[in-house]
């Protein structure tokens, strides 16, 4: 896919906006892909797009594409496995959740989840709970491997095509991971309280699991954007902690993936005033998904004069897209998103285009992806 007679790939051009080079245009990358599977589903896709793959939407609206794994059916680049010695068995229960019991000397670890409306699994209850369940994650964590599948990176890689530079996310920081994929929220936040030593144990065990991972994709030579999928989020964390637990790590491991040739940007979503002054120092190439007013809870000013040199993915509230708010609205909105970040600028929808959008949000796509093709002055 080339744009506007220019010559250049969305692939190509999504890279230059990496590595600081020429940029004719503006890139517009949305992420329509959970869009498109809920409406395919249910049989509600519109009809201009009825019997069209998903590749064939995002060419016959002109879009960019990001991620090799999302809503494609194409496998994960990251595999996750245990060594011979866990024991992991499921069980359906009579309302129709799962049960995944994990086996440790410390105890059973049990996760239940329930299947939602719209055919996505949902952690209803966590395996950690107690202190003594923190040894058996522990424990887990020990005999837990994550790899890179350079063969799942190149099948993603054919299928985006020229669409865009291929990109997957890595796994969750030490902190992150604990609180939103191990533990519900509060009770993570008083362990850490209660028992900060037992919590930064576990912490420093889910970062030597990555070690293998992290060696691998820099290795293979194939990667040359990753996301770090953080989902933060102002109420998973105070300032200090950020400070203490998630610095220190990203600057790690982003400084690892760039020595390597790697650049990284990081997902940063929903409410995020009081992380403000750490934007700008970030280790990150790029911030991806914040989310200005009216559905974050600062402005496009305010990115843009926190952000410092990084490339900002996204941009465009998702609200926009929705039928309550006018075109002219979602114009202006676009418009000063280009003139605020471009040419270090992924254009998108922060976080992705809301399943309940209707033909008339397709039209502002159409709109935003035919605005973005016109040559940049």
């Amino acid at each position: 896919m080339t744009g506007n007679g220019d010559g250049i790939s969305d692939r190509e051009l999504n890279l230059r906006i990496f590595q600081g080079g020429d940029v004719p245009r503006v890139l517009f990358q949305p992420r329509m892909e959970p869009w498109y599977a809920w409406h395919e589903e249910f049989g509600s896709l519109p009809a201009c797009f009825r019997d069209m793959s998903l590749l064939k939407v995002y060419d016959d609206l002109g879009l960019s594409m990001r991620y090799v794994h999302y809503y494609t059916g194409m496998p994960d680049p990251v595999r996750q496995t245990y060594t011979e010695e866990v024991d992991v068995r499921h069980e359906r229960l009579p309302d129709g959740d799962v049960l995944t019991i994990t086996s440790t000397p410390h105890g059973e670890l049990a996760e239940r989840t329930h299947e939602t409306v719209d055919r996505t699994w949902r952690t209803v209850a966590f395996p950690v709970k107690t202190l003594q369940d923190l040894k058996g994650l522990k424990w887990l964590l020990e005999r837990t491997v994550y790899t890179f599948s350079a063969e799942n990176f190149e099948q993603g890689s054919r299928f985006l095509g020229d669409r865009g530079e291929p990109q997957f996310w890595v796994p969750k920081s030490p902190y992150q991971a604990l609180c939103q994929i191990w533990m519900k929220l509060d009770d993570f936040i008083y362990a850490l309280a209660d028992a900060p030593g037992e919590v930064e144990e576990v912490m420093a065990a889910i970062d030597v699991a990555y070690d293998p991972l992290y060696e691998e994709i820099v290795a293979s030579g194939q990667v040359k954007i990753i996301n770090f999928g953080e989902n933060i989020h102002d109420h998973l964390l105070s300032p200090a902690y950020f400070e203490r637990y998630l610095m220190p790590w990203y600057e790690k491991r982003a400084r690892q993936l760039r020595a390597g040739g790697v650049y990284s940007h990081m997902h940063l979503d929903g409410y995020f005033k009081t992380l403000l002054p750490y934007l700008a120092g970030m280790p990150f190439d790029g911030l991806e998904a914040l989310t200005p007013l009216p559905q974050g809870d600062v402005s496009l000013e305010e990115m843009r004069d926190h952000i410092g040199d990084k490339v900002v993915l996204d941009g465009i509230p998702a609200v926009y897209f929705l039928p309550y708010y006018p075109p002219d609205e979602l114009a202006r909105c676009v418009e000063k998103v280009i003139e605020y970040f471009h040419p270090r600028l992924v254009l998108g929808i922060s976080d992705e285009l809301p399943e309940g959008v209707d033909e008339s949000g397709i039209d502002k796509v159409r709109w935003v992806s035919d605005y973005c093709r016109r040559p940049s002055s």
